[in-house]
């Protein structure tokens, strides 16, 4: 990692645990200030407390849509200009498609796009001013392909990856990278309620993944951190599947 990024603020949603906080890991220990953000205090304490004192845990509920633009304005008044966006934060909800309501599909998609939408529109204001900036959105396998009983989370992953392009587009003129990272299936709590009590579905998943095993976290980590390094300035735009083959598999 370039000087200037170890000298810049990293700001991860969903932070304190899992995918997020593996970023997290990787981000502090190459010397990035990193702030994680989530709902849940006591798991970014815990956070905070392993990674060491370039870890700053602000909790906050994203839902919250009009408190956002405030709520960015005093992280900047805080630590500085934020250079890297990790935009990780999403729920899921395994549901047949007939039996899933309007509400909870609103949920999911508020979660998953609306937030992200918001604090991305306020952080790249900064980034602008900045004349440099990095946004990483993190996606997911299901919108590689087909997965049953997850339509509402499918809809919204789908919906990050054509953001990201668009914002590519718009933003990278202004020096501003905007990628994205498609996880496959990692170990983390929210894939093995998935796949746990559900044979079926985990012998479908390994079967078709050629590395034959499920992802660390930190395959995920290791991955945000090469987009957020200067030996990808020249990539923005794309969607990196972290999958162990998953997405070709057969």
């Amino acid at each position: 990692m370039s000087t200037a990024q170890q000298d810049s603020v990293a700001l991860i949603t969903g932070g304190g645990s899992g995918i997020g906080l593996a970023i997290a890991e990787k981000f502090v220990h190459s010397g990035i200030v990193t702030i994680i953000v989530g709902r849940d205090q006591q798991k970014l304490d815990a956070a905070r407390d392993r990674l060491g004192e370039r870890c700053k845990a602000v909790c906050q509920d994203l839902n919250d849509l009009p408190s956002i633009p405030g709520f960015v304005k005093k992280l900047v008044a805080q630590y500085g200009p934020i250079g890297t966006l990790v935009n990780n934060a999403g729920i899921n909800m395994k549901k047949d498609l007939t039996e899933t309501g309007d509400e909870e599909f609103q949920r999911i998609i508020h979660t998953n796009v609306m937030a992200v939408f918001a604090i991305s529109r306020e952080v790249v204001k900064g980034m602008i001013e900045t004349g440099k900036g990095n946004i990483i959105n993190i996606s997911s396998m299901a919108s590689q392909y087909g997965i049953p009983k997850v339509i509402a989370y499918t809809a919204s992953k789908s919906a990050i990856e054509g953001m990201t392009r668009a914002m590519a587009v718009e933003l990278s003129p202004l020096g501003i990278r905007v990628n994205c990272i498609a996880p496959g299936f990692i170990a983390t709590d929210m894939s093995e309620k998935a796949l746990n009590g559900d044979a079926e579905r985990k012998r479908k998943v390994m079967s078709r993944t050629p590395l034959g095993r499920l992802g660390d976290p930190s395959d995920i980590g290791e991955a945000a951190l090469f987009l957020a390094s200067e030996g990808a300035r020249y990539i923005t735009g794309t969607v990196l599947p972290v999958d162990g083959g998953n997405a070709i598999g057969f």
